[in-house]
């Protein structure tokens, strides 16, 4: 299991395909220009594909990518099933099973490397990662502070308090550094909400809304300390 020495921050979402990757590769990368060794980790995978034989998993590769390809590839993700599946479902499709301790292992391979770590969940809090852990458990023992990603569509207000109310509930709780709007869809008028979404979040969260990433945006429309945040500052 990491140790706080090295900061870092868990980035989850209030469901799956909320762009919890985008958003974490553009942090990454953030970080890594700003000159930071940015280790990123996701502990577990599905819904990989084969590349010379091997399963590799796209999230993996572009938080790879984003963070200047530190390290081994491999050690980004070491457990990917094929199966678009809950981790644990799609692995026992393959005739295995989820490996609870290598899930927390993993971590120290970046936690001794790097300055700073990014480690991104599957799906939400309650996703089952193993049979036995939810990825509210691996967040909740890494320690990082939580950045959630919500998707700028009808229902993130909902989906939003769902997440914030599982993390500060979950065993002794885990602490949340704020959230993150996320354009899911290029905005073609056919959604009313997305024009309000970001001010109800803020309106309606104790946690702050730290930003809106636009449809195809490389950046953070304001600057936000990262570093900061990860300390609980």
């Amino acid at each position: 299991m990491a140790t706080l020495s090295t900061p870092g921050l868990f980035i989850t979402g209030t469901d799956t395909e909320v762009g919890k990757t985008y958003v974490a590769a553009i942090i990454a990368s953030t970080l890594t220009d700003q000159g930071h060794r940015v280790g990123v980790y996701k502990p577990v995978a599905s819904g990989c594909h084969r590349r010379d034989g091997e399963l590799v998993s796209d999230d993996a590769v572009a938080l790879w990518e984003a963070a200047g390809q530190p390290g081994e590839l491999s050690a980004v993700c070491l457990q990917c099933f094929e199966a678009p599946l809950a981790p644990n479902v799609a692995a026992r499709e393959e005739g295995k099973q989820v490996d609870a301790e290598l899930l927390r292992a993993g971590l120290d391979y970046w936690a001794d490397r790097s300055d700073f770590v990014l480690v991104e969940g599957v799906g939400g809090l309650m996703t089952p990662v193993s049979d036995e852990d939810y990825v509210a458990d691996l967040a909740f023992e890494f320690g990082f502070p939580l950045i959630v990603v919500a998707p700028n569509a009808l229902g993130v207000i909902n989906q939003s308090l769902q997440t914030l109310i599982t993390a500060a509930t979950f065993r002794e709780g885990i602490d949340v550094a704020g959230v993150v709007l996320n354009d899911i869809r290029r905005l073609a008028g056919d959604d009313a909400s997305t024009s309000s979404n970001r001010t109800e979040l803020a309106s309606h969260c104790v946690p702050p809304v730290l930003g809106h990433v636009h449809w195809g945006a490389t950046a953070f429309e304001t600057d936000v300390d990262w570093i900061q945040l990860a300390r609980g500052n």
